[in-house]
């Protein structure tokens, strides 16, 4: 049988939106690798298997399509954990919000943190967290500095566990989630301790 009388496989057309997802998909793993600055449309491009035109038809941009990359990643981990309560379950939910996406997570929390573009979201994103952290240890601990001192703490020693954990090979996630939340109420503890200064 010649080339000519073999059937030709068709290509399949996507639809827009399955397109768009599938090029954040495929931007999400190629940022995550190397950044947002040392990351090119070609990159993206050669990871989502598709040319650079195709790109330009849904972004106007890298900086809009790294935006698009971290706002998705940002939803995902809301919808997740949901926003404003530290209950027994928000560990192990932010744990299967990184589980889920970790590339999403290790770029919202690792590389856009250290990109000027991109801080504001970020900046945002953190000052949530305290937010939450001060109102959830308001039943705990009395006003003042050591307060503070952790809602300040705990949202980032959480999210550099739950990083640490994801590089670590996301080893046992139950397991993983009691040993975080043992590390959550050591801070917990210490904000709590009164002894007298100098005593």
């Amino acid at each position: 049988m010649e080339a000519s009388d073999r059937l030709a496989e068709p290509v399949r057309r996507m639809r827009r939106t399955e397109r768009r997802q599938q090029i954040l998909d495929a931007a999400t793993k190629a940022f995550a690798r190397a950044g947002y600055s040392a990351t090119s449309l070609d990159d993206v491009a050669a990871e989502a298997a598709i040319t650079r035109v195709l790109l330009y038809r849904h972004f106007d941009s890298k900086a809009d399509m790294y935006q698009a990359v971290l706002d998705r990643a940002c939803e995902r981990l809301v919808q997740a954990t949901g926003a404003d309560d530290f209950g027994d379950d928000a560990i192990p939910a932010l744990l299967r919000a990184a589980s889920a996406d970790p590339d999403g997570f290790r770029l919202l929390f690792r590389h856009a943190a250290r990109e000027p573009e991109f801080r504001d979201l970020i900046d945002s994103l953190t000052a949530a967290s305290r937010e939450v952290a001060e109102r959830n240890l308001a039943k705990r601990i009395q006003p003042g500095p050591w307060r503070s001192w952790a809602a300040n703490l705990l949202p980032t020693l959480t999210v550099e566990a739950v990083i640490a954990w994801l590089d670590a090979g996301q080893p046992d996630p139950a397991e993983a989630a009691e040993r975080i939340s043992q590390v959550v109420h050591g801070v917990i503890a210490a904000a709590q301790d009164d002894r007298v200064e100098g005593g």
